[in-house]
């Protein structure tokens, strides 16, 4: 039969392990700080060569209205935002990535942040600020939540993009078509 004080120390031994396992995710740097664009696949998604790699990329913040999405329709300004990220960061363009605190996403993609390395420009920001993509937070990823909200109000305010073309994001392309 255990005693109370051993019964005590096994529970609290047991907890502790298991929250050092829970709190100390294993370090999982990326191979490099920079990649090379390989392709675009919509607004907010692209494929890089991360050291040999072509790695899937969610860009953290933003949602571009969807051009390719299984399930929803084609949305209002969507092929302008694929094209406007292709003229950012072009197939062949070197960007520095940086991650926040989730790296993948359910679909496996990793989660960046991406700035043109010729001149640093940050590419989520350039979308939500030209009103090609509207800001979309998850938590626990939020670095640069202030900035992009920031962006964000600022196009609404000029009625840039998306804001003025389609009322604000989400906006099926369809009944647009039929006006």
């Amino acid at each position: 039969m255990w005693s109370r004080t051993a019964l005590a120390v096994v529970v609290i031994s047991s907890i502790s392990a298991l929250l050092g396992c829970v709190s100390s995710p294993p370090d999982d740097p990326l191979p490099s700080d920079s990649a090379t664009v390989v392709s675009i696949i919509d607004g907010d998604t692209v494929v890089i060569d991360l050291a040999g790699t072509d790695e899937r990329v969610r860009l953290i913040g933003i949602d571009t209205p969807e051009t390719v999405h299984p399930t929803r329709p084609v949305e209002c300004y969507g092929a302008e935002s694929t094209d406007r990220i292709t003229e950012l960061i072009p197939p062949g363009s070197v960007v520095r990535l940086e991650r926040d605190v989730e790296w993948r996403d359910h679909y496996g993609r990793l989660l960046l942040y991406l700035f043109r390395s010729d001149d640093d420009l940050f590419v989520n920001e350039a979308l939500v600020i030209e009103g090609y993509a509207a800001t979309w937070h998850i938590d626990p990823n939020g670095a640069y939540r202030s900035a992009l909200a920031a962006a964000e109000q600022q196009a609404r305010a000029d009625g840039r993009g998306l804001w003025t073309k389609c009322g604000g994001p989400g906006v099926p392309l369809d009944p647009l078509v039929s006006r």
